[in-house]
């Protein structure tokens, strides 16, 4: 990373992109985001912040190889950084302790691999959204029982939170409030395309119903 100070103008120009790119994450235009994050880090490579954001549209985007290329940047500008330690994990080799006890429960419990595989990706992806945001984790079957309870319900296969809970012997309040911070800060919906691991997704159907009914409208508006 350059040494040198950019000026006072170019600090400014960059923190008018990184907003632009703030308000097109939000609005999931990632392309946007991406393209305005990059331009930030070149005019302003020390601000830590920068790299994090841009890490957090790559790992929205499914891009993840560059999402960690980003954190290494932000861990060389700051090693000491009150997350680094969850960074870090990010590049370990083995598992961390809730990705183990979600791949045990929920492998005793007969799930499939692209269910496990769904859960360790929305674990992954939701540290890096958490950007510089601290995270606890007293008891790692607590976040295991939410990724498995969350997974499930993106598939459709909805089990009773009360059962799920006394499975991985947690509370259910506990189990619910994850849930409830992995799919704000993820923004999950129902059957979504990052981790429904079905053959057919509902979702085609909606998206060629709206296709459908644009062509509709073309044609009957046309004279």
């Amino acid at each position: 990373m350059s040494s040198v100070q950019p000026s006072s103008a170019t600090r400014k120009k960059a923190e008018m992109l990184y907003q632009e790119a703030v308000a097109a994450y939000d609005r999931w235009d990632m392309d946007t985001a991406i393209k305005q994050l990059e331009a930030v880090v070149k005019l302003v490579p020390n601000n830590i912040t920068y790299h994090m954001r841009l890490a957090q549209a790559l790992s929205r985007m499914g891009d993840f190889d560059r999402a960690l290329r980003a954190l290494a940047d932000y861990l060389r500008l700051d090693p000491n950084a009150p997350v680094a330690p969850r960074i870090e994990q990010l590049f370990a080799s083995g598992m961390d302790p809730v990705e183990e006890v979600v791949t045990h429960k929920m492998t005793q419990a007969q799930g499939s691999i692209e269910m496990i595989g769904a859960a360790i990706q929305m674990w992954m992806e939701f540290r890096i959204a958490l950007g510089e945001e601290p995270l606890s984790i007293p008891k790692p079957e607590a976040w295991a029982a939410a990724l498995d309870y969350t997974v499930r319900k993106v598939n459709l296969r909805d089990v009773p939170l009360e059962k799920l809970a006394e499975f991985y012997d947690v509370a259910p309040d506990t189990v619910r409030k994850h849930n409830r911070r992995l799919v704000e800060l993820l923004d999950i919906m129902p059957c979504d395309y990052r981790y429904f691991t079905g053959d057919q997704n509902p979702l085609d159907k909606l998206v060629e119903a709206a296709e459908l009914l644009e062509k509709l409208e073309n044609r009957f508006r046309k004279e």
